[in-house]
Order: structure tokens, then C-alpha cells, then sequence
């Protein structure tokens, strides 16, 4: 059945592989044997005509004519209920596995699906079309006893099921009058049987994440708002590196027709930061001992040089840029583009972000592996890096392509690393150390201030000397540099909300970029013009805002990168990370207090 494509979707994983999911259970993105591998089902990204049936994994019940769609509670398993005309009713139950066993963590490359009918005596039609070469080569299937085999260039994977092999291989109509369970991933054979192995592993897969929510230290307000932020978080760490995508998809756009058509499913150092530090506020510091394992060895592969701004999440560094023209693009909105060509960029933020992700591993006492002496002298080479260049031109926090200049976040970063590696040495009682880096922290804070303020616009300018507005700049508050009822920050504030903001909406900047002028909101700006109102006392204006961003979120709580302002439409990569970050810091900041209420 065709129907249009949108971000109506639902994420299941397990760090290790996941799927984007539909609200009529359609699988329309998976990408194996990684995150930022060849997509097993494509048809997210070829939907022109709308969501078709190649490239993608559905159970088609006859008669369809609405479904309901939710998450168990505090868990990534997903169900979808989908009603026939006559009443009939079949649910569908989607998971990754994950599970504890023996102290290590197990999280195959499997999808589980369980399909079970509700009511009445409902037909479907099961179909499981992957392809291979980025949608350009159908899998060859290849029948056996209780599985398919379907084999691609590079990969070969198992769908294992109870179900009838040949109404699966004819995508025959068949009446569904018992469970049947999909199992598809690893081409490797199953011994036993299979509903029961599927229900096992689902049980165990509600365990092992209601546990994990259980001990999370969420507000009191927009608890589940923040549990499926955290959720949706830790679903973007690739556990087996400890890389941390930025989203799970390439080239939704950023808004129709703009060509701002990007792949995010690499380990941005600003990113994963900005994820690190809301999971830790949640007291999940798991993430971040993932995370650090990958970062050290991103940041000891540079050997005190120029370091990357992204990475693959096996560490590559060569992630050429390439367009896939045979896929039509989300909506038709192409190009397909794969790998990024931002990883060859000079982005001077990016030693900062750094020494924030690292900074809590010398201070946290909870942790199994804290920083240590030989891993401060490491960051001090980063800090190091980013003291020579921080008054130098960059393509900044937003990557253009055509035009540097000495962006004030990737200033205020510079400042953040050496100001973070000061408090480090205190820590150590390396006092010559500290009060070097202090000094420089102070040189480039005096820096900022002097000369990213524009008199002219009565605020904080994007670059030294500039006097376009960036809400970047907003950042100077979350990181410490300016007390943020400074009458500047302030300034500031006001004088973005009128450039900026189309009510709870918020521009990146207001120069036109490589592409033209940014039409949609950017979702984490929003978020961090919550924080900076909080900071300098409205916060019923932010608890207003921050409701309304709320509401914005697609049917199963998640949210993209970007909003249209006009109609509210969700659009760019997804699920975005920083959008998430944005849920959680703003929920933190903004609720009242346990204590007020128990």
C-alpha cells in the first residue's frame, strides 16, 4: 500500500543495530551490520511516490483502515495496532534484544516482530524485501526449513520465522489465526523454538531497560518526557566503539526542496558532548565511560595534531561525500548523499567539546574508570591545539562550506577547554598547570568579550568583529563563561528573540548560508533559548516555550532535527540527538523540585 512518508516513526535498538518504524508497522529504515552501514531497508529515503513496498518490511492486514501506536512503558519495545473494517485486530510487536548475561551486555544484530491477533479473524500479507548497494540490488532470497537467507553484496542475513516460508517468499494473503514471530539479522540458525525464544528474549529486553530507566535521575515534571529523550539517547550509542551517532538517518532535508540534505549517522565530538552531558545529568554515566573509550582513542590517533570534527563510529577518518542516484530522496526531496564532508573541515569548536565530554571522568568518583594523570596530559595536548587556533577562521558549529571566519562559539569553546583543564589541574594539585591554563582561559574570555559584542546590534555577534546574529552565541551561558544576567547576555537574549524567533521556533542565524536563508527552526536553538531565559530569570516564559516544542514532538514523543514554523512539520534527520538533549536539559532546569511536592 503507498502512503506518504513522514517522521511519524518509531526507533527500537539495542546499541548495536535499530530500525525506524512507521505508524502502520512498516520497517522503512534499518541499516546492518552498523548504524552507518548500507541500509537493509531504504524505503524512507525512496519515497517519492510515497512508502512503497521495496526496501522495506510490513505486515499488510487487508481491510487496514486505522492503527494506534505506543511504547511499553519505559522501554524500547514498540506496539502497533492495526484494525481492519470489519473490526478486526492484529498487534505488532517490534524489538532489538538486549539483556544482561553474566555481567556483559548482549545486543545481537536482530529484529524481533511478533505478530498476534487481537480480534476477529484478521488476513494480512507479510512482506520483507531488502536490498543491498544502497537500493539499487533486491537481496537474493534463498529458501530453507524455518528461515529465508537473503544475501547482498556485503552482507547476508537470516529472517528465521514460525510463519509460513512460502506465503512469506509469494507475499501470499493468509488468515493470522495464532502468533507468528519474524526473527531477522545474524545469518545464523536458531536452535529451538522460535515463538518461545522470541517471547524469552522480549522478556528479558523489558527488563533490562525498565531497570535502566529505574535509575535515572529524571525531574519531577515531564517524566516521561525525559525518559523517552534518555531512551532514544543511549539507541544512538553503537556500544561495541562507544561512538555516538547524531541521528540514525541521511538526507531527510532540512526543509523542502533545500538541498541541506546531510548524512548523520557519524560521531560528531559535539554532539556526542552534548549528549553525554544531558545522560549524565540524568545520572547515567554509562554513556559517557562508552563514550570516553572511543574519544581516547580518536584523540591519541591525532597525536596532538588537527583532530576531526567527525568520525566514523569504527574511527574512520575518510568519510567521502557521494550521492546514491537511484534513490529519490524522502518525498523526493534528493539528493541521497552518504558520508559527510564536514569530516575535512577545520572546526575549531571541536577541543572543546572534547575536554567537556572528558571533564566529569576526573571529578565523578561513582565512575569504574576515572581520569587519570596520563589521560590529562592527553587533554592538555587538545588543549594545547585549541589555544593556537582559537582567533583563527574556522567553517564553525555549522559547518559551512564556503565561507570562514572566527566564529564566537568556536572561540568560547577554545575558552571552555582551557578553563575545564584549569579546574582539572586544581583537581591534580598541579598548580603551575592550573594557573597556565587559567591565564589562557582568561586571554580569550577578555577576547570574546571585547570584540564579538556589536555595539550596533546591542548584542553578541557571530564572529569577532561581526555583527550577524547566531544563536550559538547562547551558549556563552550554559558553559560558564558570562554570568548570564549580564546585561549584554541579556541583551543578547532579547535581540536574538527579535531576529530569530518565530514564536517557540528559533533560526540557527539570520545570514544566508551556502543554500540561501534558513527557513525552518532548528530544534536544539529553541532548547537553548529556553535555557538562556531560565538562566536570567523568565522562566514562565521558557516553561511556556518549552510546552509548546512539547507539543511539536511526533506521536511516540521523538523529534528531528528541524520545525516548520508555519505548520509545525517535523523535518531533517531523526531521531536527532541534540533535539533530544534539548528535552532533557530544558525538563531539568525548568521543573519544580521533588521536595516541593513529596
Amino acid at each position: 500500500m503507498i502512503s506518504p512518508a513522514n517522521l511519524n516513526l518509531g526507533i527500537i535498538g539495542n546499541c548495536s543495530v535499530s530500525a525506524l518504524i512507521d505508524s502502520e508497522a512498516r520497517i522503512v529504515w534499518c541499516c546492518m551490520p552498523r548504524f552507518d552501514g548500507d541500509p537493509v531497508f531504504h524505503a524512507l529515503v525512496d519515497s517519492a511516490a510515497g512508502i512503497g513496498e521495496a526496501g522495506s518490511s510490513q505486515v499488510v492486514l487487508d481491510g487496514y483502515v486505522r492503527s494506534e501506536q505506543a511504547y511499553d512503558e519505559n522501554t524500547a519495545i514498540l506496539r502497533t495496532r492495526l484494525i481492519d473494517q470489519h473490526g478486526g485486530e492484529v498487534e505488532v510487536t517490534d524489538f532489538a534484544p538486549r539483556y544482561f548475561r553474566n555481567d556483559r551486555a548482549i545486543r545481537p544484530m536482530l529484529l524481533v516482530r511478533r505478530i498476534e491477533p487481537i480480534q476477529g479473524t484478521p488476513r494480512i500479507r507479510l512482506i520483507v524485501r531488502p536490498y543491498s548497494e544502497w537500493g539499487s540490488v533486491p537481496m537474493a532470497a534463498t529458501r530453507g526449513s524455518d528461515h529465508v537467507r537473503y544475501v547482498g553484496a556485503d552482507l547476508a542475513i537470516r529472517l528465521t520465522t514460525d510463519a509460513p516460508i512460502t506465503y512469506i517468499l509469494n507475499e501470499t494473503v493468509f488468515t493470522l489465526s495464532q502468533p507468528i514471530c519474524l526473527l531477522l539479522g545474524s545469518d545464523e540458525p536458531l536452535e529451538g523454538e522460535v515463538e518461545e525464544y522470541a517471547r524469552t528474549l522480549e522478556r528479558h529486553t523489558a527488563y533490562y531497560w525498565r531497570h535502566w530507566t529505574q535509575r535515572l535521575a529524571v525531574p519531577l515534571e515531564w517524566q516521561d518526557a525525559v525518559i523517552r529523550a534518555a531512551i532514544t539517547l543511549k539507541l544512538c550509542l553503537f556500544e561495541e566503539t562507544g561512538a555516538i551517532v547524531a541521528a540514525m538517518t541521511t538526507s531527510i532535508p532540512e526543509a523542502p526542496g533545500s538541498g541541506r540534505n546531510w548524512d548523520y549517522r557519524y560521531c560528531w565530538l559535539r554532539d556526542a558532548f552534548f549528549v553525554v552531558r544531558a545522560l549524565n545529568s540524568l545520572s547515567e554515566v554509562g554513556t559517557m565511560e562508552d563514550y570516553l573509550r572511543w574519544l581516547r582513542d580518536a584523540v591519541g590517533g591525532a597525536k596532538g595534531e588537527r583532530i576531526q570534527p567527525l568520525y566514523g563510529i569504527g574511527l574512520e577518518h575518510d568519510l567521502p561525500e557521494r550521492i546514491i542516484s537511484n534513490l529519490a530522496g524522502y518525498r523526493g526531496n534528493a539528493p541521497v548523499r552518504v558520508g559527510n564532508q564536514a569530516a575535512e573541515h577545520y572546526q575549531h569548536d571541536v577541543y572543546g567539546n572534547i575536554v567537556l565530554g572528558a571533564a566529569q571522568s576526573f571529578h565523578d568518583r561513582r565512575l569504574l574508570r576515572r581520569g587519570s594523570g596520563e589521560e590529562f596530559a592527553l587533554l592538555e595536548r587538545v588543549g594545547e591545539r585549541a589555544f593556537a587556533v582559537h582567533d583563527q577562521p574556522d567553517a564553525g558549529m555549522w559547518e559551512l562550506r564556503t565561507r570562514a571566519r572566527v566564529h564566537t562559539s568556536s572561540v568560547l569553546m577554545s575558552w571552555a577547554a582551557c578553563d575545564r583543564l584549569a579546574k582539572i589541574a586544581e583537581t591534580f594539585a598541579l598548580a603551575d598547570r592550573a594557573r597556565l591554563w587559567r591565564d589562557r582561559a582568561d586571554l580569550i574570555r577578555a577576547k570574546i568579550l571585547a570584540q564579538a559584542w556589536s555595539e550596533e546590534r546591542q548584542a553578541f555577534a557571530e564572529s569577532l568583529g561581526g555583527r550577524e546574529l547566531d544563536a550559538s552565541v547562547l551558549l556563552m551561558a550554559e558553559v560558564g563563561m558570562i554570568d548570564p544576567r549580564d546585561p549584554r547576555f541579556v541583551a543578547t537574549v532579547d535581540a536574538l528573540e527579535k531576529t530569530l524567533c518565530d514564536g517557540p521556533y528559533m533560526r540557527r542565524y539570520e545570514a544566508p548560508d551556502d543554500f540561501g536563508v534558513p527557513e525552518t527552526s532548528f530544534n536544539i536553538c529553541a532548547f537553548w533559548r529556553i535555557d538562556a531565559l531560565a538562566r536570567i530569570g523568565r522562566g514562565e516564559q521558557a516553561r511556556e516555550i518549552f510546552n509548546a516544542l512539547l507539543a511539536r514532538r511526533n506521536r511516540l514523543g521523538l523529534l528531528s532535527e528541524d520545525t516548520d514554523p508555519k505548520n509545525g512539520e517535523l523535518w531533517g534527520n531523526f531521531p536527532q540527538t541534540y533535539s533530544m538533549v534539548g528535552i532533557i536539559n530544558a525538563a531539568t532546569r525548568l521543573s519544580v523540585p521533588w521536595d516541593s511536592r513529596i
